[in-house]
């Protein structure tokens, strides 16, 4: 691969290189329709259906929003709006920061209708020890590790009917996985809703396993109590016609350690936005993707790290493959190290591979640094793809040029799959990369 563009981060210091006139460095248009005076969005953070204790968001979050409406942009992710009320968030135009690359056409009503639609049926199979419940509403645990940061996740807030709780006890050490396999079979709009807690010093893994034909705004809330060690792979292999929003959200106790892993191969257009939230110090975070975008399909990744407290550290590895015309992938990466997050350990990466023309990717790293006493912080993205001499080389050396495609993007995309450690699922999913590359030699 050759002519890779990757940025890092630079603190304190200006760019340099030139700009367009009336653009952002990620390319947002700042026309007066973006940068308008109008200040009315408030931030109301309680509601019937969520804790009174406040916003997860944190003490700091301000009165005006981020992406929920036409107005001022917030310059700090901690001043992002979060409600459990569908009515504070505005409708949605696409020229919000959070919606500026997502085709709001496509979303099937997930942004603008009641989710009355039947949610893909929930199947878990899990080791001895591990509680699986449904519940209505009203459960205490709704709410306990999350709270809507977007019009979408807020609708399927306000419309879901019952949620599945998955509980592993304090102490609970899982040799095997907690599968949890959700099943798509209709095409109308519905919301679904999905609470995870792992006691404290348990360890286990948990696999969402999403399949079918769904429309369906999803709510995963996370929460990893002090000493735990929890792994969550959110796996997306949906059939060509489904559209999948997702918010999945995990906050974070002392010294625990989590590990969230996102595939997305399948469906028409997926969305994902995960989140992990400090809030007691010693805890670690890994946050791995991979996703394959085929011709017409969108892929979007959205993810926020929220340094809250002090000494605690986040990695983050995101890779992504594009093949055929208008396949679009999207990757917008926000760290936040507020002031009191001091010893703060943080670096997130991204890397895209483009395998023919007509293929875009957008990759937008965000680093937000509000104290010096740290140990680092970094962000890097890259975008490439074969040229002529790459090939050349490897066919110099005996290798047929589809099998040096094959190996080149097998290698580059096995970096995330073997941080899965089921080795069942890693040769599932390895086939199925296999399968998207035959696709692209028809």
């Amino acid at each position: 691969m050759t002519e890779i563009t990757t940025e890092k981060a630079r603190i304190g210091a200006p760019s340099a290189h030139r700009f367009i006139d009336g653009f952002t460095e990620e390319g947002e248009n700042l026309s007066p329709v973006n940068t308008g005076t109008n200040t009315s969005s408030t931030s109301e953070k309680t509601s019937e259906q969520g804790p009174s204790a406040g916003p997860l968001a944190g003490a700091s979050a301000k009165s005006h929003s981020h992406g929920g409406g036409v107005g001022i942009p917030d310059s700090s992710r901690a001043g992002r709006l979060t409600s459990y009320k569908l009515a504070d968030f505005k409708p949605l135009t696409g020229l919000e920061e959070d919606w500026r690359f997502t085709p709001l056409k496509r979303l099937r009503g997930l942004h603008n209708e009641v989710l009355s639609g039947s949610a893909p049926s929930v199947a878990v199979t899990a080791p001895e020890g591990v509680v699986v419940e449904t519940v209505g509403r009203d459960d205490v645990r709704i709410g306990s590790a999350a709270i809507p940061e977007d019009r979408v996740s807020a609708n399927a807030w306000e419309n879901f009917t019952e949620a599945t709780v998955i509980t592993v006890p304090a102490e609970l050490q899982l040799d095997g996985e907690v599968s949890v396999l959700l099943t798509g079979t209709s095409t109308e709009a519905s919301a679904q809703h999905i609470v995870i807690v792992a006691g404290r010093f348990s360890k286990s893994r948990i696999v969402l396993d999403h399949q079918g034909s769904a429309i369906v705004s999803e709510n995963v809330e996370i929460l990893v109590e002090d000493g735990a060690d929890l792994t969550v792979i959110s796996l997306q292999e949906w059939n060509d016609d489904a559209v999948h929003a997702s918010s999945q959200q995990a906050k974070l106790g002392r010294d625990a350690k989590f590990k969230h892993i996102v595939v997305s191969l399948g469906g028409d257009v997926v969305r994902m936005t995960p989140s992990t939230r400090f809030t007691a110090p010693g805890a670690e975070a890994e946050m791995f993707g991979l996703y394959f975008a085929d011709a017409g399909q969108h892929l979007e990744q959205r993810l926020f790290v929220d340094h809250a407290v002090a000494n605690c550290k986040s990695r983050v590895l995101y890779k992504g493959a594009l093949q055929g015309r208008n396949a679009h992938t999207v990757w917008v990466g926000d760290v936040l190290i507020r002031k009191e997050a001091e010893g703060t350990d943080s670096y997130e990466a991204n890397r895209n591979l483009v395998l023919t023309d007509g293929a875009r990717a957008d990759s937008v790293p965000n680093l937000e640094i509000e104290t010096g006493l740290i140990e680092g912080a970094g962000h890097a993205s890259a975008t490439g793809r074969f040229d002529d001499e790459h090939l050349f080389y490897l066919m110099a050396r005996g290798i047929p040029e589809d099998v040096a495609r094959r190996l080149v993007v097998r290698g580059f995309l096995n970096e995330i799959i073997q941080q899965i450690k089921v080795p069942e699922l890693e040769e599932r999913l390895t086939e199925a990369v296999e399968r998207e590359l035959a696709a692209s030699d028809n």
